[in-house]
């Protein structure tokens, strides 16, 4: 072998790293993630200890570069090399490491700048560019490019793609650039500095303002306030149909009545039924004390507080099936001086939701995914389906004002002085129509992202008095009540809260080197990643079905963006065929056709990157080591079954069949672990595998 190991093949601090990682997921203001929703991102701090330990050598090798190992012994003396026995070059970068990891030093550049230099020590002054194939929601590309790399993101899923480029594309082109709008260009000039993406953010805060503002002139009168208090959401029911032929009442489906749990300040719903007409009403009540009643939904089905008749789900799919699932609003909340209310609905707020009558809606259908998509079950199979009319007509009203934002910022690039070459972002564009382009790309994720917290997928959180988003898990499950939230609220789930989350995470991007971002098939990448050093996270075998997922956010995506980047957004719906997940749905069912799938497109990835790899620098991959844990109990004895998921072994068996050597294994617990009942279906560690390419020549064992 004609390489020097590189640190990662030989030693890690990884419980620092464990411990970065696992902070990093309570993060959220400024955090890159909150830019858009992505499913299994990899933890920011992972991937940095991934890159970096990756590219430099072992400072104890004898062979490492002598410039590198003084760099080392200069770095400062921290726990690791706390004295003379361990204060060798190894532990004083262990030390520097575990500074790396931190949050706090993604915008530290003193840190950064150490880093970046270690690297070109080892590199012989010209770091390698890489390559994430499966770049996903963009940790490792925007890590890459932290640390000095010219990062390159692949991915088939065009949401995938169009995160990529507002991560590591887009904030380079234009760092240091100063804002364009009205309000922040009276501060350019006069000392007044614009580093990185900070005057893109600023933008983005100012046009989405704009936006939100031109909003409310429109549709504000489908957001009315009750009793003088501001609203922050409408909290619905689904109802059915009573199926007792003596009752008939329209029967709430309800998981829990309860609005509040906080203590000295709960409140709940009271269902009231008319004795003669079976009409089905609500109070609500707040006192210190009580809770509310039992919902009216359990693992079995439903039952109607009517009469007590049991609606097995059998009988109330039928009745979503046939079109006779409505919804009744059964509180209103609002915002007063002491905090949260809770109201009983007025007939008043109720036609107001029901006059929101959309203009456009996306009625494509939902995936045929009987594992990840409920909703079909119950009659609604389309993403319209999802919405109440009243957010249809608010997301397609703010989907529209993002190309009105594009003219008006393209206006005022003009009127700041940046030039008139017409050139689109698309094309490499730079001036007043590529910036106009750029702003606009926060601004449709923006609107992108609120369809989370606007959607009846969104729940009302009882403890915490706040509405929680939709995916809580990586599907779309039925949800029986639901909180409609107020996009102008100016609390969470708002537009304004949205669009100041994303400005946040511009400010503390990187933009220190040269990032794209491209939408490709990994299994048929081009010769032009030869050179590159390779770190991606592949699919992992069926746990997150991501094109289906992302459907729901593309349709919103594409009417916003589709004039900015059209080859992107050239599909109805999200590339489904070529992607690598092993879903038997797509197989008429039959798991092996889908292991198969997986399999052969999984080793053909790696065999073109083993083609193209070179031996001086290791490939590190990503797979999420995912266990079930069972009880059973037989004759009163419970007996805890582990079993391995099938994605782990076939994954391992693509990887050395491709021509790959596993140098080096590091479990990073950047997981969280969670159960249903008795079963724990628990992605336990993010298992990093460091290979190098198998010599041709390499003898059989």
């Amino acid at each position: 072998m004609n390489h020097r190991k590189k640190l990662i093949e030989v030693a890690l601090p990884l419980e620092a790293i464990n411990i970065a990682s696992a902070r990093e997921k309570s993060i959220r203001h400024g955090h890159p993630s909150t830019l858009h929703l992505w499913w299994a991102r990899r933890p920011l701090a992972a991937a940095r200890a991934v890159i970096f330990t990756s590219l430099v050598d072992d400072p104890d090798d004898p062979d490492a570069p002598p410039a590198f190992v003084a760099a080392c012994r200069a770095l400062p003396m921290g726990k690791n090399a706390g004295d003379e026995g361990t204060d060798t070059p190894r532990m004083r970068l262990f030390d520097f490491i575990e500074r790396l990891v931190q949050w706090e030093s993604t915008t530290d550049e003193a840190v950064l700048e150490t880093a970046r230099e270690l690297i070109r020590l080892c590199t012989g002054g010209h770091p390698p560019p890489l390559l994430d194939p499966f770049a996903g929601g963009g940790s490792i590309p925007l890590e890459a490019q932290r640390l000095g790399l010219e990062a390159h993101a692949s991915d088939l899923n065009p949401v995938a793609v169009l995160i990529n480029k507002a991560l590591i594309e887009i904030p380079p082109r234009f760092a240091g650039q100063a804002p364009v709008n009205p309000r922040d260009r009276r501060k350019v000039g006069g000392g007044v500095e614009w580093p990185g993406a900070t005057g893109l953010a600023a933008d983005v805060r100012y046009y989405g303002e704009w936006m939100r503002d031109r909003a409310r002139e429109r549709i504000g009168h489908l957001y009315p306030e009750y009793e003088g208090e501001t609203v922050i959401a409408w909290l619905w029911a689904r109802t059915v149909k009573c199926p007792n032929p003596a009752c008939g009442a329209r029967m709430p489906l309800v998981r829990s009545f309860d609005l509040s749990t906080k203590q000295g300040k709960r409140a709940w719903v009271e269902p009231q039924v008319d004795p003669g007409t079976r009409e089905i009403t609500f109070r609500v009540k707040q006192s210190a004390k009580g809770k509310g009643p039992e919902g009216t939904v359990n693992r079995l089905g439903a039952v109607c507080i009517a009469c007590g008749t049991p609606a097995p789900f059998p009988y109330v799919r039928s009745e979503g099936q046939a079109g006779h699932m409505d919804a009744q609003l059964m509180a209103v909340v609002t915002e007063g001086k002491n905090g949260r209310n809770y109201h009983a609905p007025d007939a008043a707020q109720v036609a107001v939701a029901r006059s929101a009558k959309p203009e456009w809606k996306p009625d494509h259908p939902l995936p045929h995914n009987p594992r990840d998509f409920k909703t079909p079950n119950y009659g609604m199979k389309t993403f319209a389906d999802l919405f109440t009319p009243r957010q249809l007509v608010a997301l397609t009203t703010f989907s529209d004002l993002v190309g009105e934002a594009r003219e008006k910022i393209e206006q005022d690039a003009l009127a700041a002085g940046l030039p008139d070459d017409g050139v689109p972002l698309r094309d490499g564009g730079r001036g007043a129509l590529a910036y106009a382009e750029a702003v606009s790309v926060y601004l449709g994720m923006a609107v992108s992202k609120s369809t989370s917290m606007n959607s009846t997928q969104s729940r009302w959180r009882v403890k915490e008095n706040k509405t929680a988003g939709g995916f809580g898990r990586q599907a779309i499950p039925m949800v029986w009540d639901f909180a409609e939230t107020n996009l102008f609220a100016g609390a969470g789930g708002d537009m304004q809260g949205i669009i100041v989350g994303i400005s946040k995470a511009l400010e503390r991007l990187s933009s220190v080197s040269v990032g794209t971002s491209v939408q490709a098939d990994a299994t048929r990448l081009r010769e032009q990643i030869a050179n590159h050093v390779i770190s991606t996270d592949p699919p992992y075998y069926d746990n997150i079905g991501y094109a289906d997922l992302s459907d729901f956010f593309y349709v919103w995506l594409r009417r916003s963006l589709a004039d900015v980047y059209p080859s992107i957004f050239a599909t109805v719906i999200t590339p489904k065929e070529a992607e690598l997940i092993a879903t038997p749905y797509r197989f008429d069912g039959n798991k092996g056709a889908a292991q198969d799938h997986f399999e052969s497109g999984l080793s053909e990835v790696f065999r073109r990157l083993r083609s193209t790899d070179s031996l001086q620098l290791p490939t590190s991959i990503y797979y999420a080591f995912k266990q079930t844990e069972t009880d059973e109990e037989n004759n009163g004895n419970k007996t805890l079954y582990t079993s391995v998921s099938t994605g782990w072994e076939t994954m391992l068996q693509a990887l050395i069949g491709s021509g790959y050597l596993i140098t080096g294994t590091w479990p990073m617990r950047t997981e969280k672990t969670f159960g249903l009942k008795s079963t724990l279906n628990a992605l336990a560690s993010s298992i990093i595998l460091v290979c190098r390419p198998r010599p041709d020549d390499a003898p059989a064992t």
